[in-house]
């Protein structure tokens, strides 16, 4: 039987959040990419609460650029966010897309702004 997909993507990402647990000092930084935007958010799931979130449809991002650009400077944003509230190492879930493209800019650019992962 052939998944679709949104299908196969969902079963990666349950196996990917089955391992990962993010918490108030290390908290999971999730990515959702949409055909036009990405947006990524530190998450704690321990109290279920989003620390800190950016996206490409924030008012103060420079969207000019191809899309890995601006998923880098998304990276950045989020990582500057993050260093303002004292969060300094995340948990990568890349949300079941391949670790390529959008998504590892995203990743380069939270690392270039200061995030541990």
């Amino acid at each position: 039987m052939q998944f679709s997909k949104a299908k196969r993507r969902q079963t990666i990402r349950r196996r990917i959040r089955k391992k990962l647990r993010g918490t108030a000092d290390r908290p999971r930084l999730s990515v959702f990419r949409s055909n036009k935007d990405i947006y990524c958010q530190a998450i704690d799931d321990i109290n279920g609460v989003t620390l800190v979130s950016a996206s490409s449809r924030d008012k103060d991002l420079d969207s000019t650029g191809n899309k890995s650009d601006i998923a880098k400077r998304v990276g950045q944003a989020l990582a500057a966010k993050a260093q303002s509230k004292g969060i300094s190492e995340v948990l990568f879930d890349r949300g079941g897309y391949l670790y390529h493209g959008r998504v590892k800019a995203l990743a380069e650019g939270a690392r270039e702004g200061g995030l541990k992962f």
